[in-house]
Formats: structure tokens, C-alpha cells, sequence
């Protein structure tokens, strides 16, 4: 039942984590262009772009990718389902820095599709973005995010796979101790 749960959480984890990255790069091919800024005197006015939607999707399977990721193969793989009261806080080294790596990709990816999809709205005339000036998301942020977003799956992957490794040689140990007693 353990190893169901656990395809099902990675297959839910790997959906979510294409999903984002796929809307990511159809953002960035839908965001607001130089072309679609209306300049009236020094006022300037820009239409809300599709990217927007796609920016807020893109977050939402972002943070299923994390969460599931995380939850799944990182906390349960710490605690037997045999013993619970037996709880090791072991982790490899390798798996803590993937770990890390995945919540910086994280981190960094919110930041820039929230960004990207706050500026994507719409700007209205005199009103602007920020200070009253229009702005428009530059080239390559939202492909940029779809490289973090693959960078924070590929690594919290990488982890739990580390810890579930270590957890069967661990095992394998235990049985060869076992049969040489």
C-alpha cells in the first residue's frame, strides 16, 4: 500500500510540475508586448494580457509540485510504517542539499511569476503598475521561472530518491545482520 501511495504522489508531483512549467512558457508568449502600451502624454495605459491567468495557474501547480513532493517522499520515508516510535531525523547530505535546493527554486520561482503576473494585469491610464508608470515583464523572465519550477521538482525528486535509497540499503544491512547472527 506504501509503494501505491507513493506512485501516486510522484505521478501527482510530476503532473503538476510539467503542468506549471508548461504554463509558464505559455505565458511568456502571452504576455503584454511593446505593441499593446498606450502612451498619452507622459500617461500610459496597457491592457490586462492572458498571462495573467496562466501566471496564477502556474503558481497554484507549483505549489501542489512542492508540497506533494515534499510531504510524500521526504517526511514519510523518515518514519517507518513498521515502528513509529522509532522516528530517525537521519539525512543524508546529498538529500539535505537537493532539499534545500528545491525550496531555494521554489522560493525564487514565487517570486518571479508573482511578479511577472502582477505587472501582466491591467494598467490603467495615469495609474500604471507601480508610481503611476507602466511596465511591462521583460523577455525570458517566465521561461526563466519554467527552468526553476524544473529545478525544484527535478531536485525534491532527487532527494526523496536519495533518502529512499539509503532507507533499503539501511534495510538489506539489517537482514544480512540478521541471518549472520
Amino acid at each position: 500500500m506504501e509503494r501505491l501511495t507513493s506512485v501516486l504522489f510522484s505521478c501527482l508531483s510530476i503532473a503538476s510540475g510539467l503542468a506549471s512549467f508548461a504554463l509558464c512558457l505559455a505565458a511568456e508568449f502571452k504576455k503584454s508586448k511593446k505593441d499593446d502600451l498606450r502612451l498619452e502624454g507622459k500617461r500610459c495605459y496597457l491592457p490586462r494580457s492572458a498571462a495573467v491567468e496562466l501566471g496564477v495557474l502556474g503558481l497554484i501547480f507549483l505549489t501542489v509540485t512542492q508540497v506533494t513532493t515534499n510531504l510524500l517522499f521526504i517526511c514519510r520515508k523518515f518514519c517507518s510504517t513498521e515502528d513509529i516510535t522509532s522516528c530517525k531525523l537521519r539525512m543524508p547530505t546529498l538529500s539535505c542539499a537537493l532539499l534545500i535546493l528545491s525550496w531555494i527554486s521554489f522560493g525564487i520561482a514565487v517570486i518571479l511569476i508573482s511578479g511577472a503576473t502582477s505587472m501582466s494585469r491591467s494598467q490603467q491610464l495615469g495609474q500604471g503598475w507601480l508610481d503611476g508608470q507602466c511596465y511591462l515583464v521583460k523577455d525570458g523572465v517566465y521561461i526563466g521561472s519554467a527552468m526553476l519550477v524544473l529545478t525544484a521538482l527535478g531536485s525534491a525528486l532527487g532527494s526523496a530518491t536519495v533518502v529512499a535509497r539509503s532507507r533499503q540499503t539501511e534495510e538489506k544491512r539489517k537482514v544480512h545482520a540478521q541471518v549472520q547472527e
